[in-house]
């Protein structure tokens, strides 16, 4: 069964101002142009002033800046709209928004250096009754945690949530998806991250970025998962290196998506994805330890009754359908494995089509999946 996810409440808004009228003033404070004084949002520089600045906990930011005058109230008005390609989005950076395009990562990262970040892909949606909804954030942010914690990062999940529910208002975002990182900072090179700051951020984009349901060509990669036993199956970036080079590889030779399967033949998963299969009209949801235990398969598991197990390569080339899902992908049907095509795939548009009725709001019996923006 799945997790009750709680409601969380809305972060506070700025006294006498509207969700409408902080997120206007907050793409004031990141679009106005540099006054003499250090501007509030600039955070993570390489001072040890600032490293503990951004160690510290802060609340989610409160839209109240100075009077803006004649020429700013225009600026304003102009960039209080949902942004155009133009504008870049405001980012939640360790208690401040800021710029998309704002550089606050020194070269010195250690994330940058040796992949010490965790990160999630989360989705927010348009639901029916009008206003937006992000799916399943509480179990995102706990999975999130317990990545954090390999690092000792101390990652708060209520600061973490307010803070995403907080940017999707900022931005205007309802269809959405949504990033937020923790990563080690600066304070030593070297391997040990005990003396190294903490940051967080949260950025939310509105466009897919992975897949997004269309039939998609996958094909065995010649690379093999990162074992369970070397690296936990989280979201840890280093780890999404292998990732990298396994679709890199199948993009070489024409196919859209790699698959992993290990050395006896049991497939894994894909770079960024859970597989399930279709035979005689039963689902089966494939189990392996190296693979993220993800949320969406847990979803899709719970909605359509489908049993978990390890499956072969064998078996998912003999399948009728072969669908993957994920946070990005959703629920995206196979149309190819290497040599092996597969036609109409009715289970898997039903379950895609109940999924899409889920995430916007539509099932009551699933409503507490769902944070209201």
């Amino acid at each position: 069964m799945h997790l009750n996810a709680e409601i969380l409440e809305r972060p506070a808004q700025a006294e006498a101002q509207s969700p409408a009228q902080a997120a206007s003033t907050m793409r004031e404070r990141a679009y106005a142009p540099a006054r003499s004084e250090a501007p509030s949002a600039e955070v993570d520089g390489s001072s040890a002033a600032r490293g503990s600045e951004s160690h510290a906990r802060s609340e989610v930011p409160r839209a109240e800046v100075e009077a803006p005058t004649s020429a700013e109230n225009s600026e304003s008005r102009a960039r209080s709209e949902v942004p155009t390609s133009s504008q870049q989005p405001l980012i939640w950076f360790d208690g401040n928004f800021i710029s998309g395009d704002t550089p606050e990562a020194p070269l010195t990262t250690h994330a940058m250096h040796y992949g010490t970040a965790v990160f999630e892909g989360i989705r927010s949606y348009a639901t029916a009754d009008g206003g937006a909804a992000v799916f399943r954030l509480p179990e995102h942010m706990e999975r999130m945690r317990k990545g954090a914690q390999m690092f000792g990062i101390d990652f708060d999940v209520e600061r973490a949530s307010e803070a995403t529910l907080a940017t999707l208002r900022a931005n205007g975002h309802r269809d959405a998806y949504i990033r937020p990182l923790t990563w080690m900072g600066t304070g030593t090179i070297g391997l040990d991250v005990d003396p190294l700051t903490q940051h967080l951020m949260i950025a939310t984009l509105a466009k897919v970025v992975h897949l997004g349901g269309a039939r998609t060509r996958l094909t065995v990669s010649p690379w093999k998962r990162n074992p369970a036993t070397s690296l936990p199956a989280l979201k840890l970036s280093g780890a999404y290196v292998n990732s990298i080079l396994a679709k890199r590889e199948a993009k070489q030779r024409g196919f859209d998506e790699a698959l992993f399967t290990d050395d006896k033949g049991y497939v894994v998963e894909c770079t960024g994805a859970n597989v399930f299969m279709v035979k005689n009209g039963a689902i089966t949801s494939v189990d392996h330890r190296d693979a993220l235990p993800g949320i969406t398969r847990d979803t899709m598991i719970e909605l359509s009754g489908a049993q978990s197990r390890e499956v072969t390569l064998h078996e998912l080339l003999d399948a009728d359908e072969v669908f993957v899902c994920g946070t990005a992908a959703e629920a995206t049907a196979i149309a190819v494995l290497d040599r092996r095509e597969f036609g109409d795939n009715p289970v898997t548009r039903e379950l895609a089509a109940l999924y899409a009725r889920v995430v916007r709001g539509e099932e009551s019996r699933y409503a507490s999946w769902l944070t209201p923006v």
